[in-house]
């Protein structure tokens, strides 16, 4: 797996909320602003860290946390992540995420933003609304349910990177993101839509294994250019909500 190398630079932490404890994996340095970095439906795999680790050296660098929103659980296939998806309590994932900002504020991060993929894109924006502590959110390729989070009420800077091919109607389509784009401009926070043309979903996961595993869901695009499009405008976003170390 590609993190075997790296994995070593993730610290495994316990966070405690209300009479829960999971864990949480932590890379980069100490001090700077803190980003938490919310899994695909996948799960904590290979993939998230990847992002994770590529965060945390953005910039000045960053102090990136992933929580476990699955309590250890990793899908291998398509209908074991759906599976996963579906039994989430996504409420509670809520919790996780704020507790998470909680801990890197109270460790030593002056300021702090939260990211996500795919289920996490969807799960940030829903931090935008409703976690108070959150100071700035970049979501790719998701929206949150309008019974999870309205995102005409966000209190935080929302930036959001959808493809122009993504297929997942209501939730990251190019349908979904204009829809997204008229709630945040009617909440008076500042934000940014971004749309990636000839891009499909999950376009940022660009590791060899991640690739392998989009060609079998029938994902095939490559797009590095606008991969580092995404990434140029994620640094600065948290640049400017978060300042550097």
């Amino acid at each position: 797996m590609a993190t075997d190398s790296s994995a070593a630079s993730f610290q495994k932490i316990q966070i405690q909320r209300e009479d829960t404890t999971f864990d949480a994996y932590v890379v980069g340095k100490e001090n700077a602003p803190g980003i938490v970095v919310l899994q695909e439906w996948w799960g904590v795999d290979y993939e998230i860290k990847n992002h994770a680790i590529h965060i945390s050296q953005l910039g000045g660098g960053y102090r990136a946390l992933i929580p476990d929103l699955y309590r250890g659980k990793v899908a291998l296939d398509v209908a074991e992540a759906q599976h996963l998806m579906e039994g989430l309590d996504w409420q509670g994932a809520v919790k996780d995420i704020q507790a998470s900002v909680k801990w890197l504020k109270s460790n030593g991060s002056p300021k702090v933003g939260v990211t996500g993929y795919c289920m996490g894109g969807a799960l940030s924006i829903a931090s935008g609304v409703l976690v108070p502590e959150v100071d700035a959110v970049v979501a790719f390729y998701g929206t949150p349910s309008s019974e999870l989070a309205d995102p005409s009420k966000a209190k935080a800077p929302i930036q959001a990177h959808f493809g122009e091919h993504d297929s997942f109607v209501g939730f990251s389509d190019v349908t979904a993101a204009k829809s997204l784009e008229e709630k945040l401009k009617s909440s008076g926070i500042p934000y940014e839509v971004h749309i990636y043309p000839g891009c499909s979903h999950a376009f940022m996961n660009t590791s060899p294994e991640a690739l392998k595993r989009k060609k079998g869901m029938g994902l095939t695009d490559e797009n590095q250019e606008a991969v580092d499009l995404a990434w140029s405008r994620f640094s600065s976003w948290m640049g400017r909500f978060l300042g550097s170390a």
